[in-house]
Formats: C-alpha cells, sequence, structure tokens
C-alpha cells in the first residue's frame, strides 16, 4: 500500500508554461510533461546546488522522495532535448497562501482568501504578501 501524497512546498512561479524545439510548430511535437514538483526539484537541486537533504526539507518531502522527483525530472528533461520534444509544465495543484496583517491590531496570520482579522474582526487588514505556495500532486503511476 503506498502512502498518500502531502502537500510539497514550492518557492517559485512559473511565467512559461512551454519549452519547444526552435522552427518546429507544437502541433507537430510529441510533449513530455513536467510536473511542478519536478520542476521545483531541478530548480533546488540544479540550479541553487542545493543538497538533496535540504532541498527535500525545504519541499516538506522526504530525502528518499525527491530523489525520486529529481530522477524523474532528469529523465523527462533528458528525453525532450535527445528525442526534439517540446516540454509543458503542469500548473495544476496549487495552493497559495498569504501573509496578512492587522493595521488595527498588528496580528500577522496566513490565509487563502480575504477574511477579517481573525484576532480582533477587524476588517482593516491588508495582503502583505504571497507566504507560501504548496503543491498537490495528482496520484501518478508512472513515478515508482
Amino acid at each position: 500500500m503506498t502512502r498518500p501524497f502531502i502537500k510539497r512546498n514550492i518557492s517559485s512561479s512559473v511565467s512559461v508554461t512551454y519549452y519547444k524545439p526552435k522552427g518546429v510548430p507544437l502541433k507537430d511535437l510529441e510533449q513530455v510533461s513536467l510536473k511542478l514538483d519536478e520542476l521545483e526539484a531541478l530548480r533546488l537541486a540544479d540550479f541553487e546546488g542545493m543538497y538533496q537533504a535540504d532541498a527535500a526539507k525545504k519541499m516538506n518531502v522526504s530525502r528518499q522522495t525527491f530523489g525520486l522527483i529529481i530522477k524523474q525530472a532528469h529523465k523527462k528533461i533528458a528525453d525532450a532535448l535527445i528525442n526534439g520534444k517540446a516540454i509543458q509544465i503542469e500548473c495544476s495543484g496549487l495552493e497559495v497562501l498569504f501573509l496578512y496583517l492587522c493595521s488595527n491590531c498588528g496580528f500577522e496570520w496566513k490565509s487563502k482568501k480575504d477574511e477579517d482579522c481573525p484576532k480582533c474582526n477587524s476588517e482593516e487588514s491588508a495582503k502583505v504578501q504571497v507566504n507560501e505556495i504548496h503543491y498537490m500532486p495528482e496520484k501518478d503511476n508512472n513515478r515508482k
């Protein structure tokens, strides 16, 4: 019996969702789908140069799970580069938590939506920043 998926922390947003070989229309290409957690693993390990154990903590997964995610990501990227496929970045399953600050009492809290201050019920609150981005992957039967 496999363990259930847990929410994974994602620290970066995606502005581009497709990469493809130059000069070939997208409709003529096979494509590889890169999940958001795979992109985050690539960013942390390969771009930021983090050790797998540290990157796993940052993503809120075990080191073994991180190793499986990065292995799958490397395989997909290699397939796309070697075989001239397009890469689609899947962006579904995101949950964004914002940091709010109450200008009445100074209380800070995290929430997915605008709401009154949970401490003093004041409507005088402001969204300060994106605090956390969580990714809940769908079950992937290809991931081992």
